[in-house]
């Protein structure tokens, strides 16, 4: 039979589709949750506890239990005063049905039922039930216990009594489609850093974690009676804190609630993390635009009433006066207004002003009673400001010239011909031998190769002065040709492609471990824009046998013994080359496994969680031994072929 011949030049009726119910969020999953990868999975989980979190932001809830499953099935349960299963006027059908089956239907478009929410404004429960093999649904409330269960998004029984209670809550199970997902095993840690996050954003809050699977057993209880306070403390436990407790302040206006945590370490990074209504504003936003005003503001202000700044000095900047600063900026408002889909940045103009408002007069009075603190905190900033001056001139050098000027590229570049960044690639290759081999296997138009040579600098430890004058990565700094730390500019990037390609050895680990911390440090932006790749060369070559050229690449010793086996290759004929490093491939082989685009793999370098990839560079690269040992002692037993 043949297919229907379809014609692209008639635009009809018959071209349009209608889809009905929950069709649309089935065919285009990422319009609703952005991917379908892990992180889509995960948030699927996100958004049935969003709206328990809103319950207990309306003070209907205190209690959050969190199951995964043994077939890999979610169960949210909360002590809120469950979804109303009464019969909806306009729709005619129970409203628990409604939430789950229509889109844009909820307690959140001004109703008066939430004053404050998070999650994908009402579309949360009815786009989790499209995307799920199965949902259902136990309300208990008005004395009755009520069940309803849906399948890919449709309903397949009426709501029913299955029983009495006294208490009230919603209890939600579902299950990921695979249809949908590339993946559908849950991540327990990923969700332990998510919501351990929200019990810290909602003081009081008792969320439970407890992975059901066989072999996976553990069960996480989380509450903070501190709330942001205890988050600050617990992002900062790697380090040495410099003023004893963090700084707190909150305040209100309207219906806006502003609250602030803030500490100063031994360190030199900064890293501020801000929410709207609990939603992580990767982005920041006006809350964050008044926080980082306010401070500097008011820090200079200091100085100079207290002589630490003379007239004729310059004030101190914003980078100086966040240096070592971790803070916590969380507000909470009735109608946020978030820019882009994926609600990474808030909008609201009004907020800027009330959190400028709030810090300018708590933190004043803050450095008013506490002299010593200040002088502690005023001495961190000198001594940044100090190091920045000295390190202005070779900043400078690292931004990207105009094309008219003459741009002094490091010497050990080979560049590419190509000049549209969106075509090229850079590799940052460990040593001098790769690089000769990557160099010459290389498509000179579109990659270029940077080789480093032995161990650079471990920015975790270092001020930026520091960080720009050290040999080994000014020249990363030169070629990337985009600035560093504030100055960073993604729009000057002159390579859409940034490879790191070091040995599968542990030296190559740690290469990548130290390259990867100072692209997190100081060029934050490249990791989010998806810019950043690891190559993954292959660990060994087998050949059919010694006069044949029927060969294969592998990653692993079980691949060998896959492949082989595959191919019907006898066991004990076939020959295995091992490489040690990539200054043992040559560079055709280089070139067929690593480099060419049609056979090469990479690893995408992206950021899901902005608190976890602190504390684990923070933990790793850190000034502190304990946590460091701590890691080690808790992940040695998942350490897999430590010799490669």
């Amino acid at each position: 039979m043949q297919d229907k011949k379809i014609d692209a030049k008639i635009y009809d009726e018959s071209k349009i589709d209608v889809l009905e119910g929950l069709e649309a969020v089935r065919k285009r999953p990422g319009m609703y949750i952005g991917t379908t990868s892990l992180r889509g999975l995960h948030h699927l989980v996100y958004e049935i506890v969003a709206n328990s979190i809103d319950e207990a932001l309306a003070g209907r809830c205190d209690k959050i239990q969190i199951f995964i499953n043994e077939d890999n099935s979610i169960t949210v349960i909360d002590n809120g005063s469950g979804i109303p299963v009464g019969i909806h006027k306009k729709m005619g059908i129970p409203t628990v049905e409604v939430v789950h089956t229509i889109l844009h239907a909820g307690g959140k478009f001004g109703g008066g039922a939430y004053s404050v929410s998070g999650g994908l404004h009402g579309v949360g429960a009815s786009v989790v039930n499209a995307l799920s093999e199965f949902l259902e649904v136990e309300v208990s409330r008005d004395g009755n216990v009520y069940h309803q269960r849906y399948e890919k998004g449709k309903t397949v029984s009426q709501l029913k009594i299955i029983g009495q209670t006294q208490e009230t809550g919603t209890k939600t199970t579902f299950k990921p489609d695979p249809q949908i997902f590339e993946d559908t095993v849950f991540d327990f840690d990923l969700m332990l850093s998510r919501y351990r996050e929200m019990a810290f954003l909602n003081k009081g809050i008792y969320i439970s974690i407890d992975d059901k699977r066989p072999g996976k057993e553990q069960k996480v209880e989380l509450k903070y009676d501190g709330g942001i306070v205890s988050f600050v403390e617990y992002i900062d436990r790697t380090r040495e804190s410099l003023i004893g407790a963090p700084i707190y302040f909150e305040g209100q206006q309207d219906d806006k609630i502003v609250e602030i945590a803030m500490q100063y370490n031994d360190g030199y990074s900064e890293n501020i993390f801000s929410y709207a209504n609990n939603i992580a504003t990767m982005e920041g936003g006006t809350h964050i635009t008044g926080f980082k005003s306010a401070i500097t503001k008011v820090i200079n202000d200091y100085a100079r009433k207290t002589g630490y700044l003379k007239d004729n000095d310059t004030n101190l900047s914003g980078e100086d006066v966040r240096e070592g600063m971790t803070a916590i900026v969380s507000v909470k408002l009735h109608d946020p207004q978030f820019e882009g889909q994926t609600k990474s940045k808030l909008g609201n103009s009004d907020v800027r002003g009330i959190v400028e408002s709030i810090v300018n007069e708590k933190l004043n009075v803050m450095l008013e009673e506490n002299p010593k603190d200040a002088k502690i905190v005023i001495n961190k900033c000198l001594s940044s400001f100090k190091a920045r001056e000295a390190a202005r001139k070779a900043r400078e050098m690292t931004r990207r010239k105009n094309v008219l000027e003459n741009t002094t590229l490091p010497g050990k570049l080979a560049d590419c011909t190509e000049k549209d960044p969106a075509l090229c690639e850079i590799y940052i290759v460990e040593g001098d031998s790769a690089g000769g081999s990557a160099k010459q296997g290389r498509d000179r138009k579109y990659q270029a190769i940077l080789p480093l040579w032995g161990k650079m600098l471990n920015v975790e430890k270092s001020r930026i002065d520091k960080v720009i004058g050290n040999d080994k990565l000014s020249p990363v700094i030169t070629a990337l040709g985009a600035g560093i730390g504030e100055d960073f500019d993604v729009s000057k990037l002159r390579y859409h492609k940034v490879v790191i390609m070091a040995d599968a050895d542990v030296d190559g680990s740690h290469i990548r471990t130290l390259l990867l911390t100072f692209m997190f440090r100081y060029m934050k932006p490249l990791i989010e824009g998806g810019y950043v790749y690891i190559a993954q060369p292959p660990l060994f070559k087998v050949n059919k046998n010694e006069k044949s050229d029927q060969h294969f690449y592998a990653f692993s010793e079980d691949e060998v013994e896959t492949k082989s086996a595959e191919k019907g290759w006898e066991k004990g004929k076939y020959s295995i080359q091992r490489f040690k490093g990539l200054g043992e491939m040559s560079f055709t082989q280089l070139w067929e496994t690593t480099m060419n685009p049609e056979t090469r793999t990479f690893l995408q370098v992206t950021l899901q969680d902005a608190v976890m990839a602190d504390e684990i560079f923070s933990t790793l690269m850190g000034t502190k031994v304990e946590p460091r040992k701590d890691f080690i002692k808790k992940y040695a037993k998942n350490v897999q072929r430590l010799d490669i």
